[in-house]
């Protein structure tokens, strides 16, 4: 078997007194796409910040290609981002910049690709997510949120990165256009031979995106699987969230009026 592209074992992670994570253990192989599920407030985010190195775990190991990353100096953590990309939730445009300039932001300001070459690479991107040339020059503001879902596809798989991460990829979408993208985000990711590593609430998007499944839950990863093995789990969090029942472990915090 192949070494991990990612590996975490006894991650922890923790604000004050409140622990977000309680001892993650994960590895996703090369090639991998790996979905980590959950509701609200489980630690979903602050595990994809804890691989990308925005934050610290408290303890535990982080490892990318077999390199420990939890103490990397800004040098050798500059030459591990590179080797990421990003789709952020919400999209995260910036709206100053024309499409084409968003897309080729990391080109421009990391790699210092001229800005000729780097419209380039921006519209032959586009072009992977099924915009063309004209869409470049027009501001984020005049797009659909799909279609600035799919500028951020573009921008995330500009650099051509080894691991791409996806933060509710298709938040905010009707049915629809969120099957285009998870559509988008398995042909691109199979195209670039990456590794992706997911974090969604939505199952629709999990089964279609994932080959394994995490479900997070009070910062632990209580089950992990293949997505054709999710339906009988076993776990009761997981047969729980899956099917959006009101009723099981998983418990909603509600305040009464």
């Amino acid at each position: 078997m192949a070494s991990p592209k990612i590996s975490l074992h006894g991650v922890t992670k923790a604000f004050g007194p409140k622990k977000v994570l309680q001892g993650i253990e994960l590895d996703v192989a090369p090639g991998e796409s790996m979905v980590v599920i959950g509701g609200s407030g489980t630690g979903k985010s602050v595990l994809l910040k804890c691989i990308l190195g925005l934050l610290r775990p408290e303890s535990g190991s982080i490892k990318i290609d077999g390199e420990e990353t939890r103490d990397l100096s800004d040098r050798s953590r500059a030459r591990v981002m590179r080797k990421f990309g990003m789709l952020f939730q919400g999209g995260a445009l910036f709206d100053s910049l024309r499409v084409w300039e968003n897309v080729a932001f990391g080109p421009i300001q990391s790699d210092g690709m001229a800005p000729a070459q780097a419209r380039e690479v921006a519209v032959a991107k586009l072009g992977a997510v099924g915009l063309g040339p004209e869409i470049g020059d027009l501001y984020p503001s005049e797009l659909s949120g799909g279609m600035q879902k799919r500028v951020a596809l573009a921008r995330a798989i500009a650099r051509e990165p080894e691991i791409i991460f996806f933060d509710e990829p298709t938040t905010g979408l009707d049915p629809i256009m969120a099957d285009v993208i998870n559509d988008l985000i398995v042909k691109c990711v199979s195209d670039l031979g990456a590794t992706a590593v997911s974090i969604t609430h939505d199952m629709a998007s999990a089964r279609k995106i994932g080959h394994r499944i995490g479900m997070l839950h009070e910062g632990k990863l209580v089950w992990q699987g293949p997505v054709a093995d999710i339906d009988r789990s076993g776990n009761a969090y997981v047969d729980q969230f899956i099917h959006g029942r009101a009723e099981g472990p998983i418990r909603m915090q509600v305040r009464k009026l």
